[in-house]
């Protein structure tokens, strides 16, 4: 069972991801960009991922992952029930979000610093 404090500490060293607390919720950013967001309640963490393969990802384990709500479905974004997750499995899903938002040689040099992943 994942809890926000398995993600917080990753989304601060991130390259360039740091966090704000809006409206009472904690996000990160890179620049201008949220790429993760939690719940007020931080149960349910809302994260960046391609469109284009959110309906397989959902529809493959629909208790760990939803769409998110009607108005937010034209961005690149799901949620994920945190109970629902690994710890190593949520800060997978961060570091695949941070991903989506930086240069790709940040990508490749959390690569080489990381090989095997964020643990």
């Amino acid at each position: 069972m994942a809890v926000i404090g398995d993600v917080r500490a990753l989304g601060v060293e991130l390259e360039r991801s740091y966090p704000v607390y809006v409206h009472g919720r904690l996000k990160f950013r890179v620049g201008q960009i949220v790429y993760v967001a939690f719940s007020l309640d931080e149960s349910v963490m809302g994260f960046a991922f391609p469109k284009e393969e959110r309906a397989a990802l959902v529809g493959g384990d629909p208790r760990k992952f939803q769409m998110p709500s009607a108005t937010d479905l034209r961005f690149n974004w799901v949620h994920a029930d945190l109970a629902s997750l690994e710890p190593t499995e949520a800060r997978e899903l961060v570091v695949d979000a941070w991903r989506m938002v930086v240069p790709q040689k940040l990508s490749r040099a959390y690569d080489l610093a990381h090989p095997d992943g964020p643990g």
